[in-house]
């Protein structure tokens, strides 16, 4: 059974280079992966934050979010 996985992110430099080295190197044989861009996808910052989000980029992994790097508060996106 695949595990879901959530990718949020902003857009900014350091969120495009963690998907490209992080969100796209996960097994899609063992990850459902879904990104989540925030500052497109508003509606979606309440599921961010509600998974624990504090800055972005961050991976979600069975509902426990790592922050990969600080690329920006989650409070930046409101």
């Amino acid at each position: 059974m695949k595990s879901k996985a959530v990718f949020y992110h902003a857009g900014c430099p350091v969120c495009v280079e963690a998907e490209q080295n992080v969100a796209h190197a996960m097994d899609p044989a063992k990850y459902d992966v879904e990104v989540v861009h925030l500052g497109q996808d508003k509606a979606r910052l309440k599921d961010a934050l509600s998974a624990g989000v504090k800055s972005v980029p961050a991976l979600v992994l069975d509902g426990t979010p790592f922050h990969i790097n600080f690329g920006a508060s989650i409070d930046a996106l409101r």
